[in-house]
């Protein structure tokens, strides 16, 4: 159902375009809500250009929003030497819309001052809002922009990690702006939360189990394998180093919620089986994603 709907949008492209817009829409206000409504108004500034506009707003007075978009002036210019005038396009509107909705829901009070909650929060909303952004095919503008030119070079960090490690550099400025480590503590919680729920948005669902399995049963097994947890399996001819007998390897990739089914029949259809259960952060294939899909 759900990729027949994706599929009628990707074929209309005015309509993938407004549901592009709307989506651009929707993230940058959770984004707004997340930094004028918990993060700003507790002195928590949370790393990248956001938390550069909270101590800017600290020392000068002018609005967090405001900040935000003239920092972001020189860094969409660094976008559009790398990314091109249509990405960058997408990310210029998302900062505007940053500003403005920022600028707003500052007029409103503080939903907590209880800075734990804050930075949980706040840290939350920051990184939903961005993966929705990144999903539409643009960014927040910011460290965005910088982590995105990183990963060009560095793919395989993920782009979370990414923002952890430029927010420290933040973080650290904040502290010694606002002459309290307090603060700086709870920014670092912050980012902690937004680098790990981003990071669970936009990899969650590639995350899951690879099985080897080696044993004297691969038939039993592979017939259980199909038929209980339809997955699909792979038989691997090898070896015996020692021994020099002939084994067939099963390898089968499942969704990570599967694998304690997979590792009970193993050990019920051959005890002395050698097994190995590794981690598979992404994945491609049917199920899974697109091998022609960008890396975001």
């Amino acid at each position: 159902m759900i990729r027949s709907v994706i599929g009628f949008i990707n074929k209309r492209p005015i309509l993938k375009s407004l549901v592009r817009i709307i989506a651009m829409v929707i993230g940058s206000v959770i984004y707004s809500i997340g930094v004028a409504n918990f993060l700003d108004p507790n002195d928590v500034a949370a790393g990248g250009v956001t938390g550069c506009s909270v101590i800017m707003n600290r020392i000068t007075g002018l609005e967090t929003g405001t900040w935000y978009l003239i920092l972001n002036v020189p860094i969409i210019f660094l976008g559009l030497w790398k990314f091109g005038i249509r990405f960058i396009s997408s990310t210029a509107f998302c900062i505007v819309l940053a500003t403005v909705f920022t600028n707003y829901f500052a007029t409103f009070p503080a939903v907590t001052h209880d800075m734990m909650l804050a930075s949980l929060t706040g840290g939350a909303l920051l990184a939903v809002g961005m993966a929705i952004i990144f999903r539409a095919g643009a960014t927040t503008g910011g460290s965005d922009i910088i982590v995105k030119c990183l990963r060009l070079r560095y793919k395989y960090l993920k782009t979370g990690v990414l923002f952890f490690i430029t927010d420290l550099v933040i973080i650290s400025w904040a502290a010694y702006v606002l002459r309290s480590p307090e603060p700086a503590l709870y920014a670092l919680i912050s980012v902690m939360v937004t680098s790990f729920v981003f990071d669970l948005i936009m990899y969650g669902r590639d995350g899951a189990k690879m099985i080897y399995v080696i044993g004297d049963h691969p038939e039993k097994i592979t017939e259980r394998f199909l038929l209980e947890m339809n997955i699909g399996v792979t038989h691997i001819q090898g070896q015996g180093a020692f021994s020099g007998n002939e084994k067939t390897v099963i390898m089968a990739v499942m969704r990570k919620s599967l694998s304690p089914k997979a590792e009970e029949i193993v050990r019920e259809e051959d005890p002395e089986a050698f097994m190995i259960v590794t981690d598979a952060t992404e994945i491609y294939g049917e199920g899974y994603k697109n091998i022609f899909s960008e890396k975001i």
